[in-house]
């Protein structure tokens, strides 16, 4: 593990805690148990203190455990990069919902294609040069898998969120804001299973 590796999963950290913050203060959750999460929660500016400092640590752990199998080192970061890529998404939806006033229906889905296309851009440049680490400049090979990639990947992410927020969720009786955050999540995992995969096989082997 390099000494950047730190450094980077500090700065991701740091970002991770800027954009939680935001995203608290919009929803405004607040949870009552167990105390140390009720703690973060309910003061979101702990969170800016404390990521920089996990993810460096969760990095380092994974690096000894992936020894042996580096693509559980490479998992690692690309989940890093991914979290990072799901904050820039949630904290978009977020965002334009709170700049147009509208929190549900269609428009909302139209939200979260921008936001995930925002976040893809990043995850390319992340994953590429650090997680990856193809330094070379981008190839229009290269590049074209990517976009291929990245559009399956973006209709896997928008309709799942879709069938989770405007669809399933309806059958329950939870906010609208938090189910929003809630569908984002379940659609990113779901997209990280696909991106990761045809990333680490198809754009960057």
């Amino acid at each position: 593990m390099k000494k950047i590796d730190i450094i980077l999963a500090a700065i991701i950290g740091f970002l991770n805690g800027v954009f939680f913050f935001f995203i608290l203060k919009q929803t405004g959750i607040e949870i009552s148990y167990p105390w140390f999460l009720q703690i973060m929660l309910n003061n979101p500016w702990i969170l800016i203190i404390i990521f920089p400092i996990l993810a460096p640590i969760g990095l380092f752990i994974a690096f000894l455990i992936g020894k042996k199998l580096k693509i559980l080192f490479q998992a690692a970061k690309f989940f890093l990069v991914g979290t990072l890529n799901t904050f820039i998404d949630i904290g978009i939806v977020e965002l334009l919902t709170f700049i147009t006033k509208i929190g549900a229906g269609m428009l909302v889905t139209f939200f979260k294609a921008i936001s995930f296309l925002t976040a893809t851009i990043n995850s390319y440049f992340w994953n590429k040069y650090w997680t990856f680490q193809k330094g070379e400049k981008a190839k229009p090979k290269e590049f074209l898998k990517f976009l291929v990639v990245t559009a399956i990947g973006f209709t896997i992410n928008v309709l799942t969120f879709h069938v989770f927020f405007n669809i399933i969720g309806q059958k329950f009786a939870i906010s609208v804001g938090i189910w929003r955050i809630m569908s984002i999540i379940i659609a990113a995992f779901f997209a990280f299973l696909w991106n990761f995969l045809a990333s680490k096989l198809i754009v960057f082997k």
